[in-house]
């Protein structure tokens, strides 16, 4: 199985690397569900101090748990309601350097510290979020955010959604 580098700020990743990376882990499957799974899988292995790695689907006006890596997670997360949502519904990536100063977080696992979300745009509509977190304050960089936006784009464009 292939591997994406850690990101961080003295490990640098080129998007032409993960792409390549994760391009390879799509070759071949255009199922969005087992996509969804191996990249997540893919980021958690391979991300260093990510404690939970994984996507929420709109279902319905709710965001509801699907493919992750980590502890057990919120399965239904309403409208706006923490990080996801917010992301969500702003149709941006979200970088909060401390989960416990972002408005409404929700605290599925007592360890993670900081968060990074990446809407999954489809067409221009919203259709869920890719959603990491880690057990350190400041961990998600700008860098993270556009290699994260990049794997997000290969997932939507390499499967069947």
């Amino acid at each position: 199985m292939h591997t994406v580098n850690p990101l961080s700020a003295d490990t640098s990743l080129t998007l032409d690397q993960l792409r390549g990376e994760v391009a390879s882990l799509l070759d071949g499957e255009r199922d969005f569900i087992a996509n969804m799974a191996n990249v997540a899988a893919a980021l958690y292995h391979s991300l260093r101090d990510v404690n939970w790695a994984g996507f929420y689907l709109q279902r319905g006006t709710d965001l509801v748990l699907g493919p992750f890596q980590g502890k057990p997670a919120c399965v239904r997360i309403g409208p706006g309601r923490g990080v996801c949502g917010a992301a969500f519904e702003q149709r941006k990536t979200l970088i909060v350097p401390d989960v416990h100063e972002f408005p409404g977080h929700i605290a599925c696992d007592s360890a993670s510290q900081s968060e990074i979300v990446v809407p999954l745009l489809k067409e221009g509509r919203a259709i869920g979020v890719l959603d990491l977190d880690s057990p350190l304050l400041n961990r998600f960089s700008v860098e993270d955010a556009a290699a994260l936006e990049t794997v997000a784009r290969l997932l939507l464009d390499g499967s069947d959604v």
